[in-house]
């Protein structure tokens, strides 16, 4: 049990969400838009590319959108924290960093209207630090969904409480009851 949790919940948002603000500011400190420098020859750069749409650089100019959808991603995790009170270290901080990486790309986005990706890896589309916690903190959560039986539980637990409250869940043969 993590007894904790809130604030190393916290600790994880802050030290993502610094090293992903400095590098981003470093990088358009130090390098000129499109510029590309090789550190390990065809397999990864450092390339500094401005984006003004989602991952990968889909949907450009739905800078509304794109800020809307960082502000539900947040208020589901505190409505999904305050729901499961998550205990285990690996839950944690899975919150933490996709919190850390929505607010990182939010904040560039509110800042200057697009998002600053700087890491390659050649044959993938550029990224930041915040696409990376985002994806770690996602990827964390699938596994524990997939294959933990507390969160069969938990999900066992609020078709429950939904039929509690007269709302239909489906039973064990997928059919609507």
């Amino acid at each position: 049990m993590y007894r904790r949790a809130g604030l190393a919940f916290l600790a994880t948002v802050l030290v993502v969400l610094v090293f992903d603000q400095a590098s981003k500011a470093y990088v358009r400190a130090t390098m000129v838009l499109g510029r590309s420098i090789p550190l390990i020859p065809d397999i990864f750069s450092i390339t500094y590319v401005s984006n003004k749409g989602a991952a990968f650089g889909l949907f450009p100019g739905k800078l509304g959108f794109f800020i809307a959808v960082a502000l539900l991603v947040l208020g589901g995790i505190a409505f999904v924290w305050r729901k499961l009170r998550p205990k285990q270290w690996y839950i944690v901080h899975a919150f933490g960093l996709i919190a850390a990486g929505a607010l990182g790309n939010l904040i560039d986005r509110v800042v200057a209207g697009s998002v600053t990706d700087f890491m390659e890896i050649h044959g993938w589309p550029v990224f930041n630090v915040a696409d990376a916690a985002l994806d770690v903190g996602v990827t964390i959560l699938v596994i524990w969904m997939l294959f933990s039986k507390e969160a069969k539980a938990v999900f066992e637990g609020a078709a429950e409480v939904s039929a509690l409250n007269g709302e239909t869940a489906p039973d064990s043969e997928g059919d609507m009851s």
